[in-house]
């Protein structure tokens, strides 16, 4: 019934994708990276087809465990996917809390440990770059990440310069000599090559900055400013499709985390089109498909400092259109669930020939009204 079609949700395979990293975690002692949000694949092991049972934990915490080709404990099952074939462990949506030691112990036939290895693995900001060698330069960073900021071409023949935010100084040098770093725990200026790194930026450093270079007289030579604006990345992407009454597919893409997302969507990886929408546009985070449309859908969530998909192949809701005028003369035209849909169907009735009465029947479609030539 058309009650059991409204509000289905169609589940169907969808995969994030942040920023993807790899790392070959065999050997003992290996030194992993991650990005915030990202994917990360973990190469364990060759293959654990051949392996008796073996266990993968951090701290004393037990993050899988599997025998052979069987995976009998995923701690983590939501957000990722062990691979027995080849050995790899894929992380979704990485987080600051996944960073740290994990142990990989194997185990033979008896029940003895055969092996055992660890690995390192640190969870990284996403970093961005800016040129601010021109006045009023806009630039972002993310949230937790690391900002790079171009603020000359090179320092060492300018004989003192200072940065510094409102009345606030962070940095002063004298051609290769840093003077000072209000921030030094966590910020690198380079004079070389005129780079300011920072580290781990929070809200409170963004806003408005002033670079102000001095000749050897004292006297101010260039001044300029730039414009800083943290924004917490993107990190991960959900879509959620829903059948409506009249066969229509409402799509929903919902997004963690990631300020001022901006939204975009691809069918087959071309945008959408006037004729496949029913409501909704390709900026919003919500669309309304019309009836006929499938494929491979993708939401883009993006902001000044990420960019995060997620992808689904979709499937019409099983209704079709039916147009067709009955023989009391109403005059049907509307998408109906093709499953339950009795109308426009073809019907028997008995029928009289010329001349006398017989038990003859035919078969009248009501859409058309016509039948087949009755044979005496």
């Amino acid at each position: 019934m058309l009650e059991a079609v409204v509000g289905l949700l169609l589940m169907l395979l969808g995969v994030s994708h942040g920023v993807e990293t790899y790392c070959d975690g065999r050997q003992d002692g290996a030194q992993c990276y991650g990005v915030l949000g990202g994917l990360l694949v973990l190469q364990l092991m060759e293959s654990a087809s051949g392996i008796s049972r073996y266990q993968w934990s951090k701290n004393p915490t037990i993050i899988l465990i599997g025998r052979k080709n069987q995976i009998v404990f995923n701690e983590i099952a939501n957000r990722s996917f062990f691979t027995p074939s080849n050995g790899t462990f894929r992380i979704n949506n990485l987080s600051w809390t996944d960073g740290g030691e994990y142990k990989l112990v194997i185990f033979g036939s008896d029940g003895q440990v055969s092996e055992q290895r660890t690995l390192q693995l640190a969870i990284q900001g996403v970093e961005t770059y800016c040129d601010g060698r021109q006045d009023g330069a806009q630039c972002y960073g993310a949230l937790g990440g690391t900002v790079v900021l171009q603020l000359m071409d090179n320092a060492s023949g300018i004989f003192r310069y200072t940065w510094s935010r409102t009345t606030t100084k962070i940095v002063s040098g004298r051609k290769n000599m840093i003077m000072f770093n209000e921030i030094e725990n966590r910020s690198f200026f380079t004079p070389s090559d005129g780079t300011f790194r920072i580290n781990n930026p929070s809200w409170t450093d963004g806003g408005e900055y002033k670079l102000e270079i001095f000749d050897s007289d004292g006297k101010i030579s260039e001044q300029r400013t730039l414009q800083l604006t943290i924004q917490a990345p993107v990190s991960s992407v959900l879509l959620v499709s829903e059948c409506l009454s009249q066969g229509e597919m409402r799509v929903s893409c919902s997004s963690e985390g990631g300020d001022s997302p901006q939204y975009s969507w691809t069918l087959d990886g071309r945008t959408l089109t006037d004729a496949e929408l029913f409501s909704g546009n390709t900026e919003t985070n919500s669309i309304t498909l019309k009836q006929k449309v499938s494929g491979r859908l993708v939401c883009s969530v993006r902001n000044q400092v990420s960019n995060v998909s997620e992808e689904k192949t979709i499937s019409t809701c099983g209704f079709i259109h039916i147009n067709c005028t009955l023989t009391n003369g109403t005059h049907i035209s509307k998408w109906v669930f093709a499953a339950n849909n009795t109308l426009c169907q073809p019907t028997t009735t008995p029928t009289s020939t010329v001349g006398k009465t017989t038990g003859i029947t035919v078969s009248i479609n009501p859409c058309t009204k016509t039948h087949p030539p009755i044979k005496i």
